[in-house]
């Protein structure tokens, strides 16, 4: 059985490989950054007394940052917009820490990690993400990371690189993403360390959405001066013909 830093080492290579192919928004800086973040919430969460939720008066859990790391390097393989035929989603990462000689008790927690931490799971079913993340703390820190990375000034350069990369939506409709999925991110933060940070991000994102919209409003002010000269344009049109008429 591999050791916990040999694990990590060998994820590590695979998912720097795995990633490479994926397009800015998704690439191994995305995991690193993650992983980095998921570092600085499970430390604050270590040392505060203050449990994951808030709102519980129960003790903090005990947290595995062998865990942590994993989910964190691991949460975005197998993931739906990124996959090809013939991988199964609900068993890759499992699989492959399985491989890797990790044990088949860490293997299936860190792949409930990553099945759980996803945006439209815990819209389509919140419930489901609560009881998992009863059962794996690790969970809301590995989730709040990677939330954490969607919002703030790295979040808006990751929303317009996928929605030029992977969708057909112009640069109006990545700011309306942000508006539908991005802001929201904020109220959905499980650990306190994660919500402190999400309210730091979420502002920077309110400062660019308000210099955006002062920005994109001269679009107003070239429409009616296009429409203005094709209105003179073909005024201009019409009387040449009624000349050519009365001849």
């Amino acid at each position: 059985m591999a050791t916990n830093d040999d694990l990590i080492k060998s994820v590590t290579e695979y998912v720097e490989t795995y990633m490479n192919k994926f397009d800015g928004s998704h690439d191994f800086n995305h995991i690193k950054r993650v992983v980095g973040l998921a570092h600085r919430i499970s430390t604050s969460s270590i040392t505060s007394s203050t449990p994951i939720d808030s709102t519980s008066t129960q003790v903090p859990p005990t947290l595995d940052p062998t865990v942590i790391t994993l989910g964190a390097l691991l949460h975005d393989v197998g993931d739906r917009k990124y996959l090809t035929e013939g991988q199964d989603p609900s068993t890759q990462v499992r699989d492959l820490l399985l491989s890797f000689g990790a044990s088949p008790s860490l293997a299936q927690k860190v792949q409930a990690i990553c099945l759980g931490v996803s945006f439209s799971s815990e819209i389509k079913d919140p419930s489901h993400v609560m009881n998992l993340i009863a059962q794996y703390p690790e969970l809301a820190v590995v989730q709040d990371a990677d939330r954490l990375d969607a919002i703030g000034a790295v979040g808006i350069g990751r929303v317009f690189t996928y929605g030029g990369a992977r969708t057909e939506r112009d640069m109006h409709g990545s700011v309306e993403m942000m508006d539908w999925k991005l802001f929201r991110l904020e109220g959905m933060m499980k650990t306190e360390k994660g919500r402190e940070m999400a309210r730091e991000r979420t502002e920077k994102m309110r400062m660019f959405r308000e210099w955006w919209g002062e920005e994109m409003g001269i679009e107003e002010v070239g429409m009616k001066v296009l429409e203005q000269a094709k209105a003179v344009d073909e005024g201009s049109s019409t009387e040449v013909t009624d000349g050519e008429t009365a001849e």
